[in-house]
């Protein structure tokens, strides 16, 4: 028996459609041809051939699908092991099918990978040398990223370095003391300070630094003083003597003088001078000779003009 005899008596039977009383018209049955495949290269699916006909002939299949899908007779034949019934054989089923879908999925995967040769010359981005295609750059560039987080995550802290502390290195490449470098900023930013105080205090003269000291050593003083003072304090007393007042009557009478020495310890011009704006007395050197320009001269002469057209505006204001 052919395949094609074998096909058709098997799956291709179907039951004869039994007649139905029409009130339009009677129908034969197989009066009116159903579905016809015809295919040179077709195998079955056409009844017995009839003697007579040509073997080289079209296989021709007649059927009606209205007759297939009325059919109540179930023609499909189950071949091979039937389903499993059981809950853990399909679970089971169920296990192994996801997993082969995994293992195909990465099969997949791999075969779209470009193929990476290992062998050969390596650049230091972990590109081989040599012509190649985009792909193959990418996925060994990728390769090396994976390989160098791996290791990074795997590095303990001692191999990584962390918490230690930064190493820095001059231009000749040797290692630059951290601890040293600022200890040495930091006294150089204190003698720069120190400097700078010592020219700004150069500045000044010695009687204001005189009597800086002076006042500083008096708050010092003030600390172990009383609140009140009375007339018999030795120490007030003693400074209201030691003032110089020009319209002093008894000035002559005293019999202690004052000691021929400055505030800064030098000894004073003990002659006539020409007076300054600023009260300073010439050093005990000086022969005499005024040797100025006399713009301290104009100055009190004008100063005393002023004063005295003052007094006369006053006075003959009053006078009327």
């Amino acid at each position: 028996m052919s395949l094609a005899d074998y096909l058709a008596k098997n799956y291709l039977t179907a039951d004869s459609k039994p007649e139905k009383k029409s009130k339009k018209r009677k129908r034969k049955d197989g009066s009116q041809p159903g579905l016809v495949i015809t295919d040179d290269d077709a195998l079955g699916w056409t009844p017995k051939a009839k003697e007579g006909d040509d073997e080289d002939a079209p296989l021709n299949v007649t059927s009606t699908s209205a007759e297939f899908r009325k059919t109540k007779k179930n023609n499909w034949q189950t071949i091979g092991v039937p389903a499993p019934s059981s809950a853990d054989q399909a679970a089971a089923d169920a296990i192994i099918a996801s997993a082969a879908a995994e293992t195909s999925a990465r099969n997949d995967a791999d075969e779209d990978a470009p193929v990476v040769d290992d062998t050969g010359a390596k650049m230091e981005s972990g590109a081989h040398a040599g012509l190649q295609s985009a792909d193959q750059v990418t996925a060994q560039l990728k390769r090396k990223q994976e390989a160098e987080r791996k290791r990074f995550l795997s590095d303990t802290a001692e191999q990584s370095g962390q918490g230690k502390e930064t190493i820095y290195r001059d231009a000749s490449g040797r290692i630059i003391n951290i601890a040293m470098k600022r200890a040495e900023a930091r006294k150089k930013a204190e003698e720069e300070a120190a400097a700078a105080a010592a020219q700004i205090e150069a500045q000044k003269g010695d009687v204001q630094r005189a009597e800086r000291a002076k006042r500083k050593e008096a708050l010092k003083d003030a600390k172990f003083m009383p609140v009140a003072r009375f007339a018999d304090d030795v120490e007030m007393n003693e400074e209201l003597k030691e003032r110089d007042r020009w319209n002093d009557p008894a000035a002559q009478f005293l019999t202690k003088k004052k000691g021929g020495k400055s505030v800064t310890g030098k000894p004073l011009y003990s002659g006539a001078f020409m007076p300054n704006r600023y009260g300073i007395r010439p050093g005990h050197r000086w022969d005499g000779v005024d040797r100025g320009n006399g713009f301290e001269k104009e100055y009190f002469a004008a100063r005393n003009r002023r004063r005295d057209l003052k007094q006369l505006e006053h006075d003959w204001q009053m006078d009327e």
